[in-house]
């Protein structure tokens, strides 16, 4: 039996009229605030498009629509590309979540981005990380790349303990251009996360940190004694839990997510919150574009 896709088809044909967006020039690149730049006269042909309401006829390729009665646009590599790195965890916490959990989740987010960016022509690299970089899966060129790097995310699982520090060197030493970097993750990790944010700031790249959560993350439903136990460590907790106890859970909980939000901001970067309970149409369609993080 064929494994069910990541994305369906309708929800690609939704995501056809987004674009990643970064903030930074970074040098020999083009600037910031990009728009769709890549349909219309260009140097090299690289892929089409579906026909929206706004789009420049100019673009339409005439010849497609008379063989096949459907409007597509020809889209041309005229400028050069900001790498845009999407940072996947893998970790064991992203394992957890009642339902559909974290890492599920994410995967299908960070396919999603993929699309999007492959759309546009954006060079796009996968990568999975926990204490180390995993290795990576690389595509550009058009929607036509989605395949391989949506079974790629498919293939992936969720092993080791987050440690973010280790991560950014790693990083840094390995990706000499600087770009977007999109990190998908639950960021719960008994490091420091401000230490290696400003690092990558530091060399230059433009942070969007996209922070996921179960609801039982912000809010424990369970009552009376609690024996718990750290999906990535193993150390056990007993506490008592009651309502009182779950009031100042959640307000620790939404003080570490204003708190990643502010180092975000610190660093010229940007952070959206997405909970697993909402639709992976809202999180793209709401939540992140709201954070200007696709437009």
């Amino acid at each position: 039996m064929a494994a069910e896709p990541l994305i369906d088809r309708q929800f690609l044909e939704k995501l056809e009229r987004l674009t990643i967006r970064w903030r930074k020039s970074f040098p020999g690149l083009i600037g910031g605030h990009n728009q769709s730049r890549f349909a219309g006269p260009g140097q090299e042909f690289l892929d089409h498009r579906h026909f929206h309401h706004g789009d420049d006829l100019r673009a339409v390729n005439w010849r497609a629509y008379l063989r096949l009665d459907k409007l597509f646009l020809k889209m041309f590599q005229v400028e050069p590309r900001v790498p845009v790195r999407l940072l996947l965890d893998v970790s064991k916490s992203m394992g957890t979540g009642t339902g559909q959990s974290k890492f599920d989740y994410a995967r299908r987010l960070t396919a999603a981005m993929a699309y999007i960016g492959l759309v546009r022509l954006d060079s796009i690299i996968i990568h999975p990380f926990s204490d180390t970089l995993g290795d990576s899966h690389s595509c550009s060129g058009g929607r036509h790349r989605f395949g391989p790097a949506a079974d790629y995310l498919s293939r992936l699982e969720v092993a080791g303990n987050s440690d973010f520090f280790q991560v950014s060197r790693q990083f840094v030493n390995k990706y000499v251009n600087r770009g977007l970097l999109v990190i998908i993750s639950d960021f719960l990790s008994d490091s420091d996360i401000e230490r290696p944010m400003q690092y990558l700031a530091e060399f230059g790249h433009e942070l969007f940190l996209v922070h996921i959560w179960a609801d039982e993350d912000r809010t424990p439903p369970w009552d009376g004694e609690l024996d718990l136990t750290d999906a990535e460590s193993g150390a056990n907790l007993q506490i008592d839990f009651d309502d009182e106890a779950r009031a100042r859970y959640t307000a620790a909980f939404d003080e570490f997510a204003q708190q990643l939000q502010r180092t975000a901001f610190r660093h010229g970067g940007r952070y959206a919150g997405v909970a697993t309970s909402s639709s992976l149409e809202e999180a793209i369609f709401g939540t992140i574009s709201r954070a200007q993080g696709v437009a």
